[in-house]
C-alpha cells in the first residue's frame, strides 16, 4: 500500500502505513525532550485518529536509542513567573495526554532508553507498552525539579500500578529498570534493544487486523472504571510546588548542572 507521510515540522514525525500510525519524537539530541509544540502536535494526530478511519493503531516511538522520551524541555520553563503559567502548564499536560488516553485506536508505546516525567506520563497513557533491556522509567521530579504531577496524572498512574509503587517511585526519585517495571505494570512486555521495532510492528499489525469496535468498546469500558480526578481538584498542590523557592532552585540547578539545595519553601 502507498505509504502516506506528513510531518509535523522536525521535531515530531508522523506518517500512516498500512493502518499504522506512526509517531516518531525525534529530538535525540535531547532525549526526545518534549517542546510544548510536540504536545500540541501530538493531540492534533489523536483528534485526526478519531475521525480518520484509515488508521487503525497508533505506534509511538522516540528517535535513536537513548530515550523514549525524557519529559518536558527543561527550557520551557525559563518564562514560567505567575501562578497562571503553572497552571496553564498542568493543564496543557493534563488536556494532551487525556486526549491520547481517549484516542479511539489502540496506542502502542515502543519504549528503549529513558521513559521519564511527561515522558513516562504519556508511555502511561498508551494502551500497550513494549520496553527494552535498557528501558529506565520514572518520575524524579522530586529531585530534579521539585514540581508535582497533577491530580489526574496522580490518579492515572496510580490506577496503572497503585498507590504504593507511586509514592516509592516519586519519594525516591528512582528510576525502575525493565525487568521491575514489567513486574509492577509500566511495561506490557520486555525485548532485547535489537528486536524492539519489530515487535512492536508485529503487535501493531495483530492490533490492527482485530475488530474495531471491541476494540473501542474495551477502551471505553476500561476508561469509564478508572475515571481519573479532575485537574481543578490539586490546582492548591501545583501551585505550592511551582510557585516555590524551591522550583526556581531546582530550574536553577538542573540548568547549571548541580546539585540542589532544597528549602522546603
Amino acid at each position: 500500500m502507498e505509504q502516506e507521510v506528513v510531518v509535523r515540522e522536525e521535531d515530531l514525525l508522523f506518517a500512516v502505513d498500512d493502518g499504522i500510525g506512526r509517531i516518531t519524537f525525534n529530538r535525540p539530541q535531547a532525549r526526545n525532550a518534549f517542546t510544548f509544540a510536540m504536545y500540541e502536535q501530538l493531540a492534533e494526530i489523536c483528534t485526526r485518529a478519531n475521525t480518520d478511519r484509515a488508521i487503525k493503531v497508533l505506534l509511538l516511538r522516540g528517535a535513536g536509542d537513548k530515550a523514549f522520551a525524557a519529559g518536558t524541555d527543561i527550557n520551557q520553563f525559563r518564562a514560567f513567573k505567575t501562578p497562571q503559567d503553572a497552571l496553564d502548564y498542568e493543564n496543557r499536560i493534563d488536556r494532551v495526554l487525556g486526549i491520547l488516553e481517549q484516542c479511539r485506536v489502540p496506542t502502542i508505546a515502543a519504549i528503549t532508553g529513558a521513559c521519564t516525567g511527561g515522558g513516562a506520563g504519556i508511555a502511561a497513557s498508551c494502551d500497550i507498552r513494549i520496553g527494552t533491556t535498557t528501558t529506565r522509567m520514572g518520575f524524579p521530579i522530586a529531585r530534579t525539579l521539585g514540581n508535582c504531577l497533577s491530580m489526574s496524572n496522580i490518579s492515572r498512574i496510580t490506577a496503572l500500578i497503585g498507590p504504593a509503587r507511586v509514592k516509592d517511585l516519586i519519594f525516591t526519585a528512582r528510576l525502575v529498570d525493565a525487568e521491575e517495571a514489567a513486574a509492577v505494570g509500566l511495561l506490557t512486555e520486555v525485548v532485547d534493544v535489537a528486536a524492539l521495532d519489530r515487535r512492536a510492528d508485529e503487535v501493531a499489525r495483530l492490533v490492527a487486523g482485530n475488530a474495531p469496535l471491541t476494540l473501542s468498546a474495551t477502551k471505553q469500558a476500561v476508561a469509564r472504571l478508572q475515571k481519573p480526578l479532575i485537574r481543578d481538584e490539586g490546582e492548591d498542590l501545583i501551585l505550592m510546588c511551582y510557585m516555590s523557592k524551591d522550583f526556581r532552585e531546582g530550574l536553577d540547578a538542573f540548568l547549571n548542572k548541580r546539585a540542589p539545595q532544597w528549602r522546603g519553601e
